[in-house]
Parts: structure tokens; sequence; C-alpha cells
């Protein structure tokens, strides 16, 4: 954990938030990503001072020199969480400490300053809690949070910079996938998302610039999501573009790619790790070809694939194509594991099933 003097946040009143007839049409759908709410958190970075002039404040456009170094050098990381609404009306979030010791480890990929893993948290409820009255009504609904950091020292030359800007936005949501399918269907890529030795394990925005136009080019395709292979023998699966991904077979074996450093640490994944172990699955981290996914697929052996991750949750994967042709996995619908791990993640982050792991924590 980074060491640093407790922050103290300052609470600047909103002067003019949403009034809540508009608010109320906002949430009543909300979809992903395209809705906010009133109030941001802001912590400012010095080399010299360290953080400091913590707030919550109105959320507002960002003024940025055009010589700011994120501009130009890219420095620039973020993380993913939801608060979720129990039953007792109280909110809460899921693993948190995981995604501040997440962000860190990307910040120092990054060459960036780490925050402490309590302000990050602190951060993260204080502008939870000022706006929970945008939490939406509908089916499976969350607040997505979203905990971001970029350089803002204004200076041309490739060097790390010295001044940086925290913040933390929220955002009502609903479902990720507007299909409505039943599962998705995924796009094998001949591009490639990250390379070993590459930024692959950090969550930073170069990262999912580089796969916007395999994304793309799934869309145009009428798929729902893009897979990509690894960088070096192009045969080995690694993720999805956003979304970590479980192969199940008929013997009660559960696979995951390994995390060897070109794929990102899911927090959704590590828990669904834990939660197949305790349904008496055999759980193994191992490589697994394109080609092997195909071969099962077709006999049989394979009966499910499920994609994961924050926004999504737990999503079955029904339909794989690519260049060479495509396949479908199961009845091409939901499998029982994929259903029964989905259904048991999302009761404990929502309270109706017990958290034996202390996952969840309370914040109002």
């Amino acid at each position: 954990m980074a060491k640093a003097p407790a922050i103290q946040f300052k609470h600047i009143p909103h002067p003019a938030p949403v009034p809540g007839a508009t608010r109320e049409q906002a949430i009543a759908d909300p979809g992903f990503g395209t809705v906010f709410t009133d109030h941001m958190v802001s912590i400012d970075y010095d080399e010299g001072e360290g953080w400091h002039s913590a707030r919550l404040c109105a959320r507002e456009p960002i003024m940025l020199d055009p010589a700011a170094s994120v501009l130009h050098y890219a420095q620039e990381i973020f993380e993913g969480l939801k608060a979720y609404k129990l039953a007792d009306d109280s909110m809460a979030l899921f693993r948190p400490e995981q995604n501040a010791q997440r962000f860190n480890k990307s910040a120092r990929r990054l060459a960036m300053p780490e925050l402490p893993e309590e302000a990050f948290i602190e951060a993260v409820e204080t502008v939870v809690k000022a706006d929970r009255s945008w939490f939406p009504k509908v089916e499976g609904g969350s607040l997505y949070i979203r905990p971001f950091m970029f350089a803002n020292e204004h200076f041309l030359g490739v060097r790390p910079a010295k001044k940086y800007k925290f913040l933390v936005i929220l955002s009502p949501a609903g479902n990720y996938f507007k299909s409505g399918a039943p599962a998705v269907s995924v796009w094998v890529s001949d591009y490639t998302r990250a390379a070993p030795g590459g930024t692959g394990e950090a969550k930073c925005g170069g990262n999912y610039a580089a796969s916007l136009v395999p994304t793309g080019e799934a869309f145009a395709k009428g798929h729902d999501q893009v897979v990509f292979l690894d960088a070096v023998e192009r045969k080995w699966i690694e993720e999805l573009g956003g979304m970590n991904l479980f192969f199940v077979f008929e013997d009660g074996t559960m696979i995951t790619p390994p995390l060897s450093g070109t794929i990102l640490p899911g927090i959704t994944r590590d828990s669904l790790l834990t939660l197949a172990r305790e349904e008496g699955l055999t759980v193994r981290e191992e490589r697994y070809s394109l080609d092997q996914w195909r071969e099962d697929a077709g006999s049989g052996r394979l009966v499910e694939t499920m994609a994961c991750g924050t926004a999504a949750v737990v999503t079955p994967v029904g339909k794989v194509a690519g260049n060479d042709g495509e396949f479908t996995i199961g009845s091409g619908g939901p499998g029982q594991l994929t259903t029964k791990l989905r259904e048991k993640l999302v009761g404990i982050q929502r309270g109706t099933v017990e958290d034996r792991h202390g996952w969840v924590r309370r914040i109002s």
C-alpha cells in the first residue's frame, strides 16, 4: 500500500444540481456510459507537494493546456467498478481494495504516482454518497464508477510528468450489451491487443484505443465483441476487448488463460475462480488455443464459454466467428454453470447471497 499522509476532502456545494424530474427521466433507461451524475471527486498531484486539494465538487469540464502531457504521451490510467443497492436500501461496493491495488499497479507501469489505497476508496465512497439519488431503478441497475488519472503538466519532452490529476465520476448504468440475445457472439481478430513486455496488464487508455479498429470490425460483421489471440504465436486465446474468458468442459473442468503480463487481471475473473472452486470444479489457469476451442466445441467436450468483467458481470458466449469460419458453443445460449455463477456473484454483490469472503463493503 502506498504510504502518505491522510488526504482531507473538501466538499464544495454544487451550484446547480440537475432537477429531480430531469434526473428521474435520465435514469429511467440509462443504458451504459452515456448518463452522468452531478458530482465528481478531484485530487491534484505535484512532484514536490504530493497529493493535495482533494475535493467533492460539481462535475464540470476539465481545463487543459494544449501542451498537457497526456495529450502527447498518453500518461493515463483508469479503473471501473460499481456501486450496488442492497435490500435495506444501503449502498455497497464490491472488492474496491482490489481496484485500488490494480490502479496503483497500472500507475507504476505508466511511471505515474501511486494514490494511497485508503484515499482511492474514500474518493469513491464520497461521490457515491453524494449522488446516491442517481441510482437507476431498472433491473440490474447500478452506479458505474470511473476513477482515472492523467498527466496535466504542460511540456513537450519524453519523460514522466511532474503533475497529475485524479478524478472520479459516476454513470447510472443498465445493461452493457444492447443486442438482447441470450448469449453474445464474438469475432476472432487478426489484430493483437498486447505483446509481452508491453502494457497489457495495465488498465490504460492506449490499450483500448488499439482495440477500437478490431472492435469496430466485429460490430460491422454483426458480433458483440472481439476476441484477441496472443501476439507471438497468434494461436492462444487471451481475452475479449474488455473481458476475461472462461471455458467449461463436460468433465467438470474449467480453464481460463493465465495472467502472463498481456492480460488484464480482472477482479470479476478472480472472484469467479473462487466461486467455481466452491462449486467443486477443477479450475486451471492455462493456455487454450483457438484450434482447441473450435475442436472441443464441435465434439461437445466444451459445454460453455463465459466472458466476465465489471460492466457485463458474467455473460455467455454462444458463437465464435473468424476468417476461418464459425462455430457454436453448446446450444448457443446460456449454460447452466454460467447462469449459476452469475446468479451467485450478482447475489453477493447485491446482498441476497451470503458474502463469505468479505467482498462487499457497505458505504451508507
